[in-house]
């Protein structure tokens, strides 16, 4: 009898519903998408100690500012060495083992707090919620990708436009917790930390659970698929660990990397930034209110942009995303100059949007390129770029403005450059989507190869 988790227990029947499949795959992403949340907890674990303001022995910011930076990191190499594992034993052990991870984070960190000791909060929410975050995204992408052939695009949206409103449950959620737990000797956290641990497991297992993948040569009903594939779009797969001698693979990481490095670039300071660029005219209260906007622009454009894809193609839809986003990018110091607050927040909504965009659409772009058989594993390898974005690009934005503070520019200007640099970065973007093309003959597996699942 095959185990519970295996792939035999999950193999769905001819007559399966695939539309179950997108509920389970969102019990796990909106669950991690709380890590763009993370933020709600920094400022009251400065006060753990003193409880109404800091002690001398209370953390400050810049040190629990790893927490999430070591999440990120994680994320990234969990599923870059995760993919594979995901590939060899499917879904449900994966998506298992990262509500393991990522609700064992939560209790752990709140063990940290109760204790004082931040190397624990490093391991509990950094690494090993981390690698929760990394396991829980790759997981239900190519399940998905595999129940969807006809609508690849729209099916990664689903999901991952999860991850992006995540926030918006996990922060107000966080809040609420930790104001219910408040006392004269606790700031709440460690009771937040402790229930959402718990809640965020339970949803995580329940998605696990759910999840089935298609029967060998499943396709929809009534769907025939093209004799003649589209141009960038194949039926042949590339072996993951084949995919990594493609120049495809490097092409795709570097677009990634440089979409993701210009949005993050906004999203990560939005609320001081256009504080400082309307100087008077926009209050904290209504920079709080654009962070929300450019978080729903985030989440809707992962589905929207996504089922777009399946209709303009996925290297088309990175045309736009870098094209456009570079007469954008280059427009926001202009229409700051000119005191245009709608122009400037509509151009940072439609950025924000592309951004969430090319996270939904390049699960899809690289079964188009490598197949479904892999795209799992070679996806998680992908979302190393991620990582290096998300370092690379709030250091941009953070370090060029402070250089240009201390050599005397106003702070209403100091953004000019590194907008200008976001710009010229989604340019490279640009030319590195206009070189891609098919991948080479001798770097697709053979019929008998993929039969026996062996590498090429």
């Amino acid at each position: 009898m095959p185990g519970f988790f295996s792939k035999e227990r999950i193999t769905a029947g001819h007559r399966y519903n695939r539309w179950l499949i997108p509920p389970a795959a969102l019990a796990v992403h909106l669950c991690i998408g709380q890590a763009y949340a993370f933020s709600v907890f920094n400022e009251p674990m400065t006060r753990v100690l003193g409880i109404s303001q800091s002690a001398p022995d209370d953390w400050k910011l810049t040190t629990l500012g790893w927490i999430y930076s070591l999440a990120i990191v994680f994320l990234g190499l969990s599923a870059a060495f995760g993919g594979k594992w995901l590939e060899k034993v499917g879904p449900r052990r994966t998506m298992f083992t990262a509500a393991c991870c990522f609700g064992g984070g939560f209790i752990l960190s709140a063990i940290g707090v109760y204790l004082h000791q931040v190397w624990l909060l490093y391991l509990g929410y950094g690494v090993i919620g981390g690698c929760g975050l990394g396991l829980g995204y790759v997981s239900p992408v190519s399940t998905l990708i595999k129940w969807f052939p006809d609508r690849r695009g729209m099916a990664t949206g689903l999901a991952i436009m999860g991850f992006g409103g995540g926030a918006m449950i996990g922060a107000p959620l966080g809040v609420m917790l930790m104001k219910h737990f408040e006392s004269e000797t606790s700031v709440g956290v460690m009771e937040a930390f402790v229930v959402m641990g718990v809640l965020y497991f339970i949803s995580m297992v329940i998605g696990s659970l759910a999840i089935r993948i298609p029967p060998p040569d499943w396709k929809p009903e009534g769907w025939t698929p093209p004799v003649e594939s589209k141009k960038m779009v194949t039926k042949r797969h590339v072996h993951i660990d084949q995919a990594l001698k493609t120049p495809q693979f490097y092409l795709l990481w570097a677009i990634l990397c440089l979409n993701v490095t210009a949005g993050i670039g906004i999203l990560g300071q939005a609320s001081v930034m256009i504080q400082e660029m309307f100087k008077g005219a926009i209050t904290p209260e209504a920079a709080a209110g654009f962070v929300g906007l450019l978080s729903l622009f985030n989440m809707g454009g992962r589905f929207v942009w996504s089922s777009a894809s399946d209709y303009l193609g996925r290297q088309n839809t990175y045309f736009l995303f870098f094209a456009l986003g570079t007469f954008l990018y280059s427009m926001l110091p202009t229409f700051s100059g000119e005191g245009n607050i709608v122009l400037f927040i509509a151009a940072s909504a439609v950025i924000l949007s592309m951004y969430g965009g090319g996270f939904a659409t390049i699960p899809a772009y690289l079964a188009d390129i490598f197949g479904t058989k892999y795209v799992g594993g070679i996806h998680g390898r992908l979302l190393t770029a991620w990582a290096t974005a998300g370092v690379l690009g709030p250091v941009l934005v953070n370090y060029i403005r402070e250089y240009q503070i201390d050599h005397g520019v106003a702070k209403a200007d100091a953004y000019t450059t590194t907008l200008y640099i976001m710009a010229g970065l989604l340019m490279v973007g640009f030319i590195c989507n206009l070189m891609m093309k098919e991948v080479h003959e001798q770097h697709y597996m053979k019929h008998d190869e993929v039969e026996n699942g062996e590498t090429a």
